[in-house]
């Protein structure tokens, strides 16, 4: 409790300590601007002191200046500032030309009253503001009120019951830039972006000034609203914000909609983000071209790709292209999706030429998901604008649309394809022949399967056991045991280990289809020696047929005596 204390006293000396230096420059400037003029024969009307006059004059009158003893003298120093000093009457004549903009009636911001306010409202936070206010009978004024919001240290809860006070209790008249003085004060500081009660404050009270006076809002103000309300995490009251920009007639701008966004993003409101989005498109009042690539990316992080599709469409006709690799992303999400994919090829026409040698990933995709949706010729002309224009195309895009192709069982373009791929300098990978084997395979073209094979083992050391596998099985659907059994024997000699799929499917084929019980258990053997473990069913499989064979014998046998 004593520490606080002390921190609190503290506090208090700093401020008093603060006014006090200020009133003190107040003044030194005050009667050097006055010696200057008793000098040079100045005069003081119209000369505002934040411009002192003796920085216009010449250098040859310092002297004068500095010798008169109006400039020395320290012992009046506070009857000159007095409110009853009428030698101090040009001061203040030019304080309420600075204050009011001169002519007519002015008001003069007395010092001892702001001081008083700003103590209270400095030390202040209980229940008993209004109270002290009261007994102070304020003579309230516009200038007051804005010297008030713009003095540093002042609490920002305590300004808007200050405000408020000031509004609603005494009547006083309220202009925009009072309003927009007290939000930016309010809104500008950072311990109020940790505070969402100040700004919940400070936005009843603005809604509440725009309710009963109308037109007074800006733009500006709300903006700032909106802003704080995004840095907070409140999504909800960002937007209830913009929504109130009609019934304070007030026209949304591009920081108005990116601010909104931004806040309802952040809470991941996507779908209320997609409706001011649309208003926005609608509105044709877009942001910068980052602020742009922002709003792409959060929508597309939140699976809203259509809708920043509709985005990006309006910013690029308006000359805002986001970055590149905003578009980047885009083009993927639009990949993920069946009925967006042609809108994705659409956008890689706006990527640079000079920026595309980089931009691998999005052409990757796009190629990828015009396969996927069996757009195979499509994929194929882009890959070839690719080679034309760039980016050069790696082995992944020729596999993509060799394995279309194969799946679609057009091995002419699938092999046509692939060499092409050999005249660019690129050498197919397994895969490739994986690929163009497997869909030979299912079409029982062994042979040209078998041509893929020795084309493989020649460019590569090493094969993976799938390749062998396709062509096993293929085998097997055309009864072709022998080639089978031999081609297992291959993959041992290739230094390819067969997996159980391949002793299973050619011991089922076996036993099945040629009822060759024995090669099935000799199979068997072999799988036990390598570690391999046959499934039960299988197992089951060759004992079934083992006993049928002997049951078919000893019926032959039997018939044979009779």
């Amino acid at each position: 409790m004593l520490l606080g204390y002390a921190v609190k006293r503290a506090e208090e000396h700093q401020i008093n300590n603060f006014w006090r230096r200020r009133r003190m420059w107040t003044r030194i400037l005050a009667r050097a601007t006055r010696a200057v003029a008793v000098a040079g024969n100045y005069s003081l009307i119209n000369q505002p002191i934040s411009d002192p006059i003796f920085l216009k004059i010449p250098k040859s009158t310092f002297p004068q200046i500095f010798n008169n003893p109006r400039f020395l003298v320290t012992s009046n120093l506070d009857n000159e500032l007095s409110p009853d000093s009428s030698v101090n009457g040009g001061d203040r004549q030019l304080a309420e030309q600075e204050e009011g903009g001169g002519g007519g009636d002015t008001y003069e911001v007395d010092s001892d009253t702001l001081e008083s306010v700003l103590r209270l409202l400095q030390t202040s936070a209980d229940g008993s503001l209004e109270s002290c206010l009261d007994d102070m009978d304020l003579t309230l004024h516009q200038q007051l009120v804005t010297k008030i919001t713009e003095t540093p240290f002042v609490l920002s809860e305590n300004l808007i019951r200050f405000f408020w006070w000031a509004w609603s209790e005494r009547s006083l008249e309220v202009t925009t830039p009072m309003v927009e003085s007290l939000v930016l004060a309010i809104c500008g500081n950072d311990d109020v972006r940790k505070k969402k009660e100040v700004v919940y404050s400070l936005w009843d009270l603005v809604k509440e000034i725009g309710e009963k006076e109308s037109g007074l809002l800006n733009v500006r103000i709300l903006n700032e609203l909106i802003s704080s309300f995004s840095r907070l995490r409140k999504g909800k009251a960002a937007l209830e914000v913009f929504d109130k920009f009609e019934a304070f007639h007030c026209v949304p701008d591009a920081d108005t909609y990116y601010f909104t966004i931004e806040a309802l993003c952040r809470r991941r409101a996507f779908d209320w983000a997609c409706g001011v989005c649309q208003k926005m498109v609608d509105a044709r009042t877009l942001p910068d071209a980052e602020k742009v690539g922002a709003i792409l990316s959060w929508l597309c992080k939140g699976k809203k790709a259509k809708e920043a599709h509709g985005v990006y469409v309006v910013a690029t006709e308006k000359g805002k292209l986001p970055p590149v690799n905003v578009v980047s992303f885009l083009v993927l999400k639009l990949c993920g999706e069946d009925e967006t994919v042609k809108s994705a090829l659409e956008i890689l026409e706006d990527i640079p030429e000079e920026k595309r040698e980089r931009a691998i990933k999005p052409f990757l995709a796009v190629v990828r998901a015009l396969c996927r949706i069996k757009e195979v010729d499509k994929a194929k002309e882009l890959l070839l604008k690719m080679i034309e224009n760039g980016p050069p195309p790696g082995n992944a895009v020729f596999n993509f649309v060799v394995t279309a192709y194969s799946k679609a069982g057009e091995m002419g373009k699938a092999v046509e394809m692939m060499r092409l791929m050999e005249s660019r300098g690129l050498r197919p990978d397994v895969y490739t022949y994986t690929v163009l084997a497997s869909a030979y395979s299912n079409g029982g073209e062994m042979e040209e399967a078998q041509k893929i094979l020795a084309e493989a083992k020649k460019k590569h050391v090493k094969l993976g056991p799938v390749m062998f596998h396709t062509l096993i099985r293929g085998y097997c659907k055309l009864e072709q045991f022998d080639e089978a059994l031999k081609l297992l024997a291959e993959m041992k000699d290739y230094g390819v280990r067969p997996s159980v799929d391949e002793y299973d499917k050619l011991i089922q084929s076996l036993c099945l289809k040629a009822l060759d019980w024995k090669m099935a258990e000799k199979l068997q053997e072999e799988m036990k020696e390598s570690g391999l473990h046959l499934k039960g069913i299988t197992r089951g499989l060759i004992r079934a047929v083992k006993e049928m064979e002997k049951e078919v014998v000893e019926a032959e046998s039997i018939t044979a005596v009779v």
